[in-house]
């Protein structure tokens, strides 16, 4: 499809070419509160389950606490049979200390099965969440204007279904139950302590304020390189995609080693980002591993003077040291989650703030519904400009009967294309009307208005599947027949028989198994099985022999018979049969005429038409 000249779409980050913003600062989340609290919210269909999770979680932590007390009583009876043994008064109750480790195996055993219980269920909302998140992402790509993907690459809109999706659902399903967990344990933890000597509790508690502080500084260094490192995952994409789909042009231009460079630039940010934020994070283990050592070693102390003057026995010495470490390890949880809750937010982020993008308007206020289209279509005084500032259709009027095979013709940047893009609706006009059977576009569900036209353009789409779905996808409820019907009509069905599988043949995803001019004849035989009453031909034939345009030429002609037809061509030969030609030039309409008449008016069409021999000579 044409690219206007007066097009200028702003800097795409990650394109062949474009302005990446290299060297920039590590850009900060925008609103990390409000991304969790969004997050928070969205997930609130699941607070059934999530309220069970967070109930198994707080169980099983129950009985997980509960343990290290009751097997320090164990320790208490090995010890006073010990001591009575070696004074010769009795010996080991070995009966009552395996009760105790029944009891304790029991309570592990059904701490398992909770723990179990509440993983299954998180990873179930989890993954029900990030499936929303991907079809609601889908649904919304289908909503949005033009404009949004025109100014973007594909690899940014991909890396909100891949990349960020994948970040948010792991750090929701990780961070929820470890949160809910260390809480638990933590709170849990500290009771029991508290239940053996509160002495050596506020001992082990004194390392919080420490480990607080400490949390605080890395979360805050490490927030901006998790945000850099999502955005520029998207950017990565975004150039690996188009590189290597543009992998024939880099080649043929020699530029594999500015594409190097490029990309080296671009993964030197990522690089940066991905190994600060990674650094941050591999600091939390052993800083808190020091501070929790350093309780560790006072509450050895102050529970072997405690237990030097009797006021405690071995075994609670035993369990609250096990306490302690049980207590640590919920704060380095916590402090670990935290980094992966700074990843999920930019993330969840990025993908909140795609779903709040601007969109069309699918429905009208008061919809027209035709039966039939019988495909008048005409432009009163249309301006328009894809900048507010810059008007590149000026006051363009034009009128069209049903069944009428318009031509539009002109220099590249007349704005051609665009003219289409308004009649489909994928730009609204700045001013004045488009009317299609009398009916303002406007007042037209943009489905139903857009079900009006087949169109077939110079950039073939054909996606990975048979060749037989491939054309389908015109009308998929028609059959192999209308199928085949088509790609006769379109004078592809010789050639198609002739390749391996015939039309079970699968192209693959650029459709490189099959020749440029071959693809066009596909696209072709698509728009011939749609059957729509207006047709839109952008440089239809254009990627074929000229033996080949002239049988579609044909097919064409006999396809257009009874439907209105807009044919945008630079070779003109192929639009001397057109009722009506529409010369454009800085997106006015200079000339309109049929053929003849606009050769015998010797002007800028007679100009444009026999330019093309001179140059052939």
């Amino acid at each position: 499809m044409e690219d206007n000249k007066d097009f200028k779409t702003p800097p795409r980050r990650g394109r062949m070419g474009g302005p990446r913003g290299m060297g920039m600062a590590p850009e900060k989340a925008k609103d990390f509160k409000g991304s969790i609290s969004k997050l928070m919210s969205y997930i609130g269909r699941y607070k059934i389950g999530i309220f069970a999770v967070m109930l198994f979680a707080a169980v099983a932590t129950v009985f997980n606490v509960i343990g290290p007390k009751i097997l320090g009583k164990a320790t208490t009876a090995l010890s006073e049979g010990l001591m009575r043994k070696i004074a010769g008064t009795g010996g080991m109750d070995f009966n009552y200390i395996g009760k105790i480790l029944i009891i304790v195996l029991c309570l592990y055993l059904v701490s398992v099965i909770f723990s179990f219980c509440q993983g299954w269920i998180m990873t179930g909302i989890t993954q029900k969440v990030c499936y929303r998140l991907r079809k609601e992402i889908s649904e919304k790509i289908n909503r949005m204007p033009m404009k949004y993907f025109e100014s973007r690459t594909y690899g940014e809109v991909l890396s909100r279904i891949t990349n960020d999706v994948d970040t948010l659902g792991q750090g929701l399903n990780q961070s929820i139950t470890t949160i809910i967990t260390s809480v638990a344990t933590l709170v849990g933890v500290f009771i029991m302590m508290m239940s053996i000597s509160p002495l050596m509790t506020i001992i082990a508690v004194i390392i919080l304020p420490v480990s607080a502080g400490l949390i605080s500084f890395v979360v805050k260094r490490s927030q901006k390189y998790f945000k850099t490192q999502q955005e520029y995952l998207g950017h990565i994409n975004g150039q690996v995609e188009e590189t290597y789909g543009g992998h024939l042009v880099v080649k043929s231009f020699n530029k594999e080693k500015d594409m190097v460079k490029q990309f080296d630039e671009t993964n030197n940010v990522l690089y940066k980002s991905a190994w600060k934020s990674q650094f941050f994070s591999g600091m939390m283990q052993p800083i808190m591993a020091f501070v929790g050592n350093l309780g560790y070693a006072g509450v050895a102390l102050s529970g072997g003077f405690l237990a030097i003057k009797g006021t405690i026995t071995i075994g609670d010495i035993q369990a609250f040291i096990q306490y302690v470490k049980n207590f640590s390890q919920p704060i380095t949880q916590i402090a670990q989650v935290i980094n992966q809750v700074q990843s999920m937010a930019a993330a969840s982020e990025r993908v909140f703030e795609f779903l709040g993008e601007e969109e069309e308007d699918q429905f009208a206020a008061n919809p027209v519904k035709l039966d039939t289209i019988r495909g008048e279509v005409e432009f009163r005084h249309v301006h328009f400009g894809y900048r507010e500032d810059q008007t590149i259709i000026n006051d363009f009027s034009a009128k069209v009967k049903p069944g009428q095979k318009i031509a539009i013709v002109g220099p590249t940047g007349a704005g051609k294309t665009t003219i289409v893009k308004l009649l489909m609706r994928f730009y609204d006009v700045g001013s004045g009307e488009i009317l299609v059977d009398g009916h303002n576009v406007k007042d037209f569900n943009r489905r139903d208005l857009r079900e009006a036209f087949g169109m077939v353009l110079q950039d073939t789409w054909l996606y990975k599947d048979t060749i037989m779905e491939n054309i389908r996808y015109g009308r998929l409820d028609a059959t192999d027949e209308e199928v085949i019907e088509a790609a006769k009509a379109a004078h592809a069905n010789h050639f198609i028989e002739t390749l391996p599988g015939g039309y079970n043949m699968e192209l693959n995803e650029d459709a490189s198994n099959v020749s440029q001019g071959q693809k066009q004849l596909l696209t072709i035989a698509r728009a011939i099985l749609a059957d729509n009453p207006i047709l839109i031909l952008d440089e239809a034939t254009s990627s074929v022999d000229t033996r080949t345009e002239q049988q579609i030429q044909k097919a064409m002609d006999n396809l257009m018979k009874g439907r209105t037809s807009f044919v945008i061509a630079h070779r003109l030969s192929t639009i001397k049969d057109a009722d009506l030609i529409l010369v454009m030039k800085d997106g006015d309409i200079v000339e309109h005429g049929n053929h003849e008449e606009l050769l015998k008016k010797g002007g800028f069409y007679a100009d444009l038409y026999n330019s093309q021999f001179e140059e052939a000579c």
